[in-house]
């Protein structure tokens, strides 16, 4: 009898929400955009105008639901996309430990120019 499969640990993604990203892989190859949100079980993002699919919604008039066919943006593996910083430069994110006072400081940095990308703590 074949054991239950375990729940996926949740990944390292270290892009945030309202990042923004560049496609490198895939039909929106080259497009870009702010992120959403980030699902770290499934390893993926939903990006503003990528990966755009189109829904048939049946019209709803208890809930003001108007049928029709939507578009709307659909899940994106996080390895499909990369950073970009504030220039414009795609770029992979490190993050740089400093203890500051006997408290430890974590900040994501480019690993391209070492420019900071956001401080936390």
């Amino acid at each position: 009898m074949a054991r239950p499969k375990a729940a996926p640990s949740p990944r390292k993604i270290r892009i945030k929400k309202n990042d923004s990203v560049k496609v490198i892989a895939g039909r929106d190859r080259g497009k870009s955009g702010r992120v959403l949100s980030v699902d770290r079980k499934t390893g993926k993002l939903l990006v503003e105008g990528i990966n755009l699919v189109k829904r048939h919604t049946r019209p709803n008039p208890a809930k003001q639901v108007k049928g029709g066919i939507a578009e709307r943006e659909a899940p994106i593996h996080h390895s499909n996309v990369s950073l970009v910083t504030a220039e414009g430069a795609r770029t992979r994110v490190a993050v740089r430990v400093e203890s500051v006072g006997g408290k430890a400081r974590r900040t994501r940095v480019s690993r391209k120019t070492g420019e900071v990308l956001e401080r936390k703590g």
